[in-house]
């Protein structure tokens, strides 16, 4: 595996990945009850946006410095950017923290955090970041396993985020889509959030067909594109797929998307929030 999320740290799809996953967190902290959190491609953690990697791309340029310095945003976005400023006490936007970072600082000291990386560089990287934290368990491993071995969690509730590679698309879709079945067969009331990058949209139908069997009690699309998808050589947007999606998640979205897609597109850049199957629904 050669993928380096250090490349792509602060653009549009990280945009979007971190603005959901706050918005689960805070929805698990309405209960005073401890939850779990399984990152189970959890990176290194924290991103140098002026690095080898992120200077190379520009990426970022796309994503995160576009909202960094505005004001009067939905509050799920002020949100995401006060997480970010965190990670940026000199003020100027240096570090670009990764979704375990994120999970780690909306946790409470009750909340507990397994954060997975097979390469051993990056989980080197990420077990320094943690060294402190007693919430917090690196674990070099491969993150589909760590489902199987991981849950169910003994808080009984939480959220496993799964953000792979997706370095062969085909085959990703084939293992998230067998590792969430058994999950949820283990752990039926756990949230469950898988990150995919949209290409070319029409390729991603047999996952929507396949998703839809999934069994759970229901499930949102969130999607934002960036650019139309004609080209399948660029990244022109990216989704997350939420199983088990916590009360009113989709009433919360629906004002951020639109913003999102005005000030992080280009023409005809556009937002989908869509239930692919609802309880009582």
């Amino acid at each position: 595996m050669n993928y380096r999320h250090a490349f792509h740290a602060g653009n549009h799809a990280d945009v979007l990945k971190h603005i959901v996953l706050l918005a689960l967190l805070e929805a698990l902290k309405r209960k005073d009850t401890p939850f779990f959190v399984l990152d189970t491609h959890a990176g290194r953690g924290q991103y140098l946006l002026q690095g080898e990697e992120a200077g190379k791309t520009g990426e970022a340029q796309g994503g995160i410095f576009r909202l960094f310095v505005l004001h009067g945003l939905p509050a799920l976005v002020q949100r995401y950017l006060k997480r970010v400023q965190a990670d940026n006490p000199v003020g100027a936007l240096v570090n670009y923290p990764g979704s375990p970072l994120i999970a780690a600082q909306a946790m409470r000291e009750q909340d507990r955090l397994a954060a997975c990386e097979l390469q051993a560089e990056e989980a080197r990287a990420l077990a320094a970041l943690f060294r402190q934290d007693e919430r917090v368990g690196v674990h070099q491993r491969d993150g589909y396993g760590a489902m199987k071995a991981l849950l169910p969690p003994k808080e009984k509730r939480g959220l496993v985020l799964i953000d792979p590679p997706f370095e062969a698309q085909e085959a990703e879709f084939d293992a998230v889509l067998a590792a969430l079945k058994e999950a949820l067969a283990r752990w039926p009331t756990g949230i469950y959030a898988l990150w995919y990058p949209i290409k070319q949209r029409r390729t991603l139908n047999p996952f929507f067909r396949k998703a839809a069997h999934l069994p759970c009690k229901s499930s949102l699309f969130i999607e934002l594109l960036v650019r139309p998808d004609e080209s399948p050589l660029r990244l022109n947007g990216s989704g997350l797929l939420v199983l088990n999606p916590p009360y009113q998640l989709d009433e919360e979205l629906a004002p951020v998307l639109p913003v999102l897609a005005r000030l992080l597109g280009e023409d005809r850049a556009s937002a989908r929030l869509e239930w692919l199957k609802r309880e009582n629904g």
